[in-house]
């Protein structure tokens, strides 16, 4: 009888990886979704992790039993609890493997749409800059950017002086430079965002 207790209580203990590694990698999937973000242009960490927990949540309920009874059929020494405890554990592992590799291919794509910004930005302040009357000039630095088509158009806008108008451009950062950039009134972002959402 108690060789029989120890036995059963040795295969728990091999088998009782799945929830160590769920905890493991819903930290993982966090870090992995702030540092390369799986959607988005980017995740906070808490927001990664909440997803990582429900996929790899769905992923223990849907897979373990029949990764379990896979892994049976190879192993027919193992008890099914410890089977279906390593198919959730390979299933868990599977789903940070998955979400690394989706940020790992989006990442070109979010830096691409981030210079994209950045030129749009210096596109527009040099216009202002350039062009704009004086009340706006003094202040070209201080832009309000709005994103109508990432990586493509651009919507930048400099408050006067006084705060009271604006004076904004379109930028399309593709264009040579001196086709780039034109004037777009004097709507400001905060109300320009309402009428494209």
């Amino acid at each position: 009888m108690d060789g029989a207790w120890l036995a059963r209580a040795r295969w728990r203990w091999r088998g009782a990886w799945l929830w160590p590694a769920f905890v493991i990698s819903a930290v993982v999937d966090g870090v992995i979704g702030h540092v390369r973000p799986f959607a988005g242009d980017s995740q906070g960490f808490v927001g990664a992790m909440l997803v990582g927990l429900v996929v790899n949540l769905l992923m223990v309920v849907s897979f373990s039993g029949a990764l379990g009874k896979l892994l049976r059929r190879r192993r027919q020494d193992l008890p099914m609890a410890v089977a279906r405890n390593y198919g959730g554990t390979s299933a868990v592992v599977t789903v940070s493997v998955v979400i690394a590799a989706i940020g790992l291919a989006r990442h070109g794509g979010i830096v691409a749409r981030q210079r994209a910004l950045a030129d749009a930005i210096v596109r527009a302040e040099a216009f202002i800059g350039d062009h704009a009357p004086a009340t706006f000039r003094a202040d070209a630095m201080r832009t309000d950017t709005f994103t109508i088509q990432p990586g493509e158009i651009y919507r930048t806008c400099v408050p006067s002086l006084d705060g009271s108008r604006a004076y904004c451009v379109i930028v399309k950062p593709r264009l040579p430079l001196a086709q780039s950039v034109v004037f777009a009134g004097s709507e400001p972002n905060s109300l320009f965002s309402e009428g494209a959402n």
